[in-house]
């Protein structure tokens, strides 16, 4: 079975593959003062305590981290208590068959051409990634199935904490889709604010992406995935996919390519 591991800012999603099957998926918080050893306890714990696999089973790990300190602790990990299973860790230099078109390719998130391979494979260019994480990023790939650039804007838990924080009288919010756009309570103006707001957000972007890609902005694929995306999607009229497990399957692909 192969491992695979995505880490972002905020939380850590892994997933296992049977061949092709995403058989089982964990997501833990990232601690960026997390030890090798302790990763190590973490992951050992969550295999032990699945019903699909024993930890003799993992024969490949896939790897993207968008944190540099965790990527060290889970190199050391890898090499420390997962010696003997070869592991691919997105970076420079590693294949993924997308090629950048960017002015410094290097400052591209692993996660962002992951995602965008995934996305190629699945439906095909052009296309647009949005990935609802700690930033919500929006991925452009050509027909040719070339990342070609994209857009970074704030997420919306760290909206909803700059707004909670700043305004003397708002507070944090349990965001679940509000009755209506115009709200009759405080609770309820927060959640219309976050939840169609945002989506206005993605759908304008997005528009934008589009035109720019191809002549007619119908044949471009938008695919939403990130753990933040069931807040917002249903309210987004350019998502045609949602896909939550979109980065573990382009570590896959890549591993693939690598093994």
């Amino acid at each position: 079975m192969l491992l695979a591991i995505d880490v972002g800012n905020s939380h850590t999603v892994l997933g296992l593959f049977d061949d092709e099957q995403l058989v089982e998926h964990w997501r833990v918080s990232t601690e960026a003062r997390r030890t090798a050893d302790e990763w190590a306890v973490v992951l050992h714990g969550l295999i032990r305590g699945s019903s699909v696999i024993g930890s003799g089973q993992i024969d490949g790990i896939a790897l993207c981290c968008s944190v540099p300190s965790v990527q060290h602790e889970m190199r050391e990990m890898f090499r420390r208590h997962f010696g003997d299973v070869p592991a691919v860790i997105v970076e420079p230099g590693v294949k993924t068959g997308v090629p950048v078109r960017m002015d410094n390719p290097k400052e591209v998130g692993s996660d962002r051409i992951v995602n965008a391979l995934a996305a190629v494979q699945q439906y095909g260019g052009p296309a647009v990634v949005v990935d609802f994480g700690t930033a919500t990023t929006f991925d452009a790939v050509s027909s040719k199935g070339e990342y070609v650039g994209g857009a970074i804007a704030p997420g919306i838990d760290i909206s909803v904490e700059a707004l909670s924080r700043r305004g003397a009288q708002l507070h944090m919010v349990e965001l679940v889709k509000p009755r209506s756009v115009v709200a009759k309570n405080t609770t309820e103006a927060l959640r219309s604010g976050i939840v169609f707001g945002f989506a206005g957000q993605v759908d304008g972007i997005v528009d934008r992406m589009a035109q720019e890609l191809s002549d007619d902005v119908d044949d471009v694929t938008v695919v939403a995935t990130g753990g933040l995306a069931p807040m917002v999607v249903e309210e987004c009229e350019t998502v045609d996919v949602h896909e939550p497990w979109l980065t573990l399957m382009g570590l896959r692909l890549v591993y693939q390519r690598n093994s």
